[in-house]
């Protein structure tokens, strides 16, 4: 899945397990760095533009560098060190890391049905075992966005009714405007329900 899923997906378990500000941007943080052997894509495309060997970091490394239990442990242990709560981010961490590969081992797959992305889970040490369904759907399919929609607005709710958002995670000056105005879109959909009530019911 996007990065955006994975992060929306991070966020809203990071609300539901952590107290303070610290210890949620450190939950959402693992829920996306896995994605980060993603990144030679912008060497490989970078090397292509300016006339240089082609390379191919992208496809030999995403999946295969930080998708593996070793990521995970790493993530866990430095979370750990920079968290509150220690133990209970910890413990966060490799729950939203291995929501991060459920994902991607059910929507991953690229353009083609055989172009499947597996999970190497004991990557970067070993690419066995190899976890790969055949039933993947393509990263831009509907279910993808519908979850994405879906994570979206539980996180706007959620920002309604808790005060603070994941804007919060970049300036809380930013999530205050934000959670305002979300909160007063909300109050028109309120009244409008509240309206309609009361009409239907006289």
């Amino acid at each position: 899945m996007s990065p955006i899923t994975h992060f929306l997906a991070s966020w809203v378990a990071a609300r539901q397990v952590a107290d303070n500000p610290r210890d949620r941007l450190l939950i959402t943080a693992a829920g996306v760095v896995p994605d980060l052997d993603g990144l030679g894509l912008v060497l490989d495309l970078a090397n292509r533009a300016l006339g240089r060997p082609e390379t191919f970091y992208y496809p030999e490394y995403h999946h295969f560098l930080l998708h593996g239990a070793p990521g995970c442990l790493a993530a866990a242990a430095l979370a750990a060190l920079l968290a509150r709560r220690k133990l209970r981010v910890a413990l966060a961490v490799v729950a939203v890391f291995h929501l991060h590969l459920l994902c991607d081992l059910a929507g991953s797959r690229g353009p083609s049905p055989s172009d499947l992305w597996p999970i190497y889970y004991l990557a970067p040490l070993t690419r066995n075992p190899m976890w790969v369904w055949d039933g993947q759907w393509p990263l831009d399919a509907w279910p993808n966005k519908l979850i994405s929609i879906g994570l979206l607005f539980a996180s706007f709710a959620m920002a309604v009714r808790q005060g603070n958002s994941f804007v919060g995670l970049f300036s809380r000056r930013a999530d205050a405007v934000f959670v305002g105005v979300l909160r007063k879109w909300s109050g028109r959909v309120d009244l409008k329900g509240r309206l309609v009530g009361k009409m239907g019911g006289e």
